[in-house]
């Protein structure tokens, strides 16, 4: 094309042409504008925060890394939609800007890392260190690499990061909650009352009319929707996982009982711990004089006193025989049974001596009786888990090759699962659990999300096992008839209308405790027994419901109300309320204040944050941002 127009204009008729047809083009641009030709680069813009900008590749980048790692913690597939619907787009971009405002704060206000400072702050950090504390380099990378980023970005980032962090920390520095709202939430905690109650129960209703036909029908034609059928599906599964393939008769009395000794301490209670002093002489002269002036009644603090040890070195309190750097040393501290010296002990550092001041039994919450069943399903899945990949391997191979799930499972020596009928809830069309559904929600979440003849991805289970399924029919959500749940309807509306007969005998029993009668005499008008609580915090107790405890405190003391129960309705009078006096000095008080803390900080970063958004004036481009998280195609 360019060789034409070359030629064209060789003459005096192509130039008066070309003329023409460019003059036509700036006269175009004169009224059009240029802005549509490069219009196209603004695309990239996602978000623009005063003179700092997040780009749609940040973004995509830090959506589909936080995306990744959602992934890996549910250990299932998350679309974007299902991300989307849980805020994971805003959230990401709401961080960028965020970043962003912080980032031209620190621009303005001159502040900067020396990649000196950023090497030691980077050198600091536990999570690249190797197992001896010290930074480890191919850990370093490994980290920046399933971040998606390159080294020397990784860097940058987290320099900018470390500028982030010393702006918010000093927005933060110095904030304590105020004594009157640490005072206000001591004494809500801690406010008790005693409470006297009774009980009526759905007996003292009485026995209502029997509802005509032409009642039951108002009553279902005005709640239909509490008697709709939901929608069921019939499933074939197959699981393929440690414990479904494991085999717990197999597992030996000397397999469990081991696991039970090593695992014991740290699942099923805390171990044995000593109160120990413990001194290293290097001479066996020097050990034989102390020996025989410990026996002789010298206490080993005092000893270690004389001969100006460290007190840090002999006084190591409560240790269990795990903390002894030397194994000897720990045996030989737990061989006493009662306090007392230990068996001194050899070492590369001299003979330790050792002075056992006080023991602090173990304590177990489950003995190896209690535990054995538990401990015999571990050992027995961890033995098959060998298997599982093997088994997934050979299953998948079949799939592949076009056979249906049944097929599958019998070529690999397996039996599939069928279940006739689940709602979305793991409930059966009578309304009682499906038992033993493996992948339980995240199966039923899939199962849901496809349909018939669909070939589905596998779910993950906990123990890091495979359920491949097969929906085999929809039973759809439909309205029943009333003749279908003509039952259902008068037992619901019998329990109503007792509920409604017994509400009104409650009220007026409580207006009487508030007009001066005393509760004893008004529970004997019901022929019940009052019921005392004492000591009632707002925290749940076995023997009255949370939703009681609740109204205990929604009135004032020497009040009276009542409240709805599984059994009948509660009738209760409020005797007292005390409060502990607040003492701001007390580790409750200041529990409660480093409790409260992180919420005031975050409260007071948020505001700063926000002002500085304000003034930088946030502008998002919300078609890049579809365009962005794949929404705009969903459209």
């Amino acid at each position: 094309m360019l060789e034409g127009l070359r030629v064209a204009s060789q003459n005096w008729i192509g130039r008066a042409l070309m003329a023409l047809v460019m003059g036509v083009i700036v006269v175009s641009f004169a009224i059009w504008g240029v802005g549509d030709v490069f219009r196209g680069m603004t695309t990239q813009r996602l978000a623009k925060v005063g003179s700092e900008e997040v780009s749609v590749d940040a973004f995509r980048s830090a959506y589909q890394n936080e995306l990744r790692s959602i992934q890996q913690r549910l250990r299932r597939a998350v679309t974007n939609q299902e991300a989307r619907q849980a805020g994971l787009d805003q959230q990401v971009l709401q961080r960028l800007i965020t970043e962003a405002a912080l980032d031209q704060k620190i621009h303005a206000m001159r502040l900067a890392s020396s990649d000196e400072t950023t090497q030691r702050l980077l050198a600091n950090e536990k999570a690249f260190q190797g197992a001896d504390g010290k930074f480890d380099a191919a850990r370093f990378k490994e980290i920046a690499a399933n971040a998606g980023y390159t080294e020397r970005n990784f860097v940058t980032a987290q320099k900018a990061a470390y500028l982030r962090k010393l702006l918010t920390d000093v927005v933060i520095a110095g904030t304590e909650p105020p004594k009157l709202m640490v005072e206000a939430i001591h004494r809500f905690r801690n406010e008790n009352r005693s409470v006297d109650y009774f009980i009526l129960p759905v007996s003292a209703a009485g026995v209502g009319a029997t509802p005509s036909d032409e009642e039951l029908k108002k009553y279902f034609a005005d709640r239909e929707q509490s008697f709709r059928a939901k929608e069921y599906r019939k499933l074939t599964t197959l699981t393929v996982s440690p414990s479904s393939l494991s085999k717990p008769a197999a597992v030996t009395p000397d397999e469990i009982r081991k696991l039970y000794d090593e695992v014991k301490t740290k699942r099923f209670g805390t171990a044995e711990k000593r109160d120990v002093r413990q001194i290293v002489l290097k001479t066996d002269k020097e050990v034989a004089d102390a020996l025989a002036r410990l026996k002789g009644g010298l206490d080993i603090d005092a000893l270690a006193a004389e001969l100006k040890l460290n007190p840090k070195d002999v006084k190591l309190g409560l240790v269990e025989q795990r903390d002894f750097g030397d194994p000897k040393v720990g045996a030989a501290v737990f061989a006493i049974a009662k306090p007392g010296l230990a068996e001194p002990v050899k070492t590369a550092f001299g003979t330790v001596i050792s002075q056992v001041k006080a023991i602090q039994p173990s304590v177990f919450t489950k003995s190896y009786e209690q535990a054995e069943a538990e401990l015999r399903g571990e050992i027995a899945a961890q033995k098959a888990a060998p298997d599982v990949s093997r088994l997934r391997d050979l299953i998948e191979d079949q799939r592949s090759s076009g056979k249906p799930l049944a097929e599958a499972a019998k070529a690999a020596g397996l039996e599939v699962k069928t279940i006739d009928g689940v709602d979305d809830v793991g409930l059966d069309h009578a309304g009682k659990p499906v038992a033993d559904i493996s992948g339980g929600p995240d199966l039923l979440k899939a199962a849901f999300a496809s349909d018939v003849g669909v070939d589905n991805d596998t779910v993950a289970t906990r123990d890091g096992g495979y359920v491949w399924f097969e929906v085999n029919a929809i039973d759809p959500a439909r309205q029943k008839t009333f003749e279908e749940v003509k039952s259902a309807v008068l037992e619901a509306m019998r329990a109503e209308a007792a509920q409604k007969v017994l509400g009104e005998k409650a009220e007026e029993a409580a207006n009487k405790i508030r007009g001066g009668q005393s509760i004893d005499d008004v529970a004997k008008g019901f022929n019940v027994d009052v019921k005392r609580a004492t000591n009632v915090k707002r925290e749940s107790r076995p023997d009255i419901p949370n939703n009681a405890i609740v109204a205990f405190f929604d009135v004032a003391p020497h009040g009276a109300g009542t409240v709805a129960t599984d059994n009948g309705r509660l009738v209760f009078f409020v005797k007292d309320s005390t409060a502990p006096a607040f003492d701001p000095t007390s580790i409750e008080s200041k529990t409660i204040a480093e409790q409260l803390k992180p919420a005031l900080q975050n409260d007071l970063l948020e505001q700063y944050i926000g002002g500085l958004e304000n003034t930088f004036n946030v502008d998002i481009n919300q078609k890049a941002l579809a365009a962005a998280t794949g929404a705009e195609k969903e459209q």
